[in-house]
């Protein structure tokens, strides 16, 4: 049987580190709201059958605006995130077609994402169950105590920065949500990780950035303007 693979969109944050007053996902770029951008890429892939939003409560009428005018066939549901990460990814999976062989987390705030990278990291996490998007690491790391002195340099050829989707065969994720469900993880690999499951890493692009704070905005607008 082939793969049934349904995109999960994390949009339910809080933006607070973006200072704006309102969601990001509604920020806009060549504009287009940002939500619209990233919707657009899973819309587009041939690897994606089906799409399922998760946002904020007061956000929904804004986001069924945007499918709505954006004309996306895929998204088939829209429903409210939780208090914490993990909790707004269970909603969204217990919301995804029952034919779903994998689920594809990505967070609403990534609209660079390319149709590339989400081949690559869908077909890894077929072939291996568990995939996700990084790239390498370029800056030196150091480790440091409670005073932020320095105790440690890891190998950074070692390192890979994570960024999403993060793909993950049905039942593995399931298993791995049910056991790791209110522990504080708010990285899913490190979810699928903590049951003693490995996760393959696809070496992703640094257009791919997480909308973060107001800088983020000027490096995305650069990307696009490219």
């Amino acid at each position: 049987m082939s793969a049934f693979v349904s995109a999960i969109i994390v949009a339910a944050g809080n933006s607070t580190r973006m200072g704006i007053g309102k969601s990001k996902q509604f920020i806009e770029l060549k504009g287009e709201p940002v939500i619209k951008h990233t919707l657009w890429a899973f819309e587009i892939s041939n690897v994606i059958d089906s799409i399922v939003v998760v946002c904020r409560e007061q956000d929904e009428k804004d986001i069924k605006d945007v499918i709505r005018s954006g004309g996306f066939c895929k998204v088939k549901a829209v429903v409210y995130g939780g208090k914490t990460r993990d909790i707004s990814v269970k909603n969204g999976v217990l919301a995804c077609d029952e034919r779903t062989s994998h689920f594809a987390i990505h967070d609403g705030a990534r609209p660079l994402v390319s149709d590339k990278d989400i081949k690559a990291v869908v077909n890894e996490a077929i072939k291996y169950k568990a995939a996700a998007l990084g790239t390498l690491v370029t800056d030196t790391i150091k480790v440091v105590d409670e005073n932020d002195n320095i105790i440690s340099t890891p190998d950074r050829s070692a390192l890979r920065a994570v960024q999403t989707p993060q793909v993950f065969e049905k039942n593995l994720y399931l298993k791995a949500l049910e056991k790791g469900s209110n522990k504080g993880i708010t990285d899913d690999c490190q979810l699928v990780e903590s049951i003693g499951e490995k996760v393959k890493i696809v070496l992703g692009s640094e257009r791919n950035i997480k909308l973060t704070t107001k800088n983020d905005i000027i490096i995305a607008e650069s990307f696009l303007n490219k």
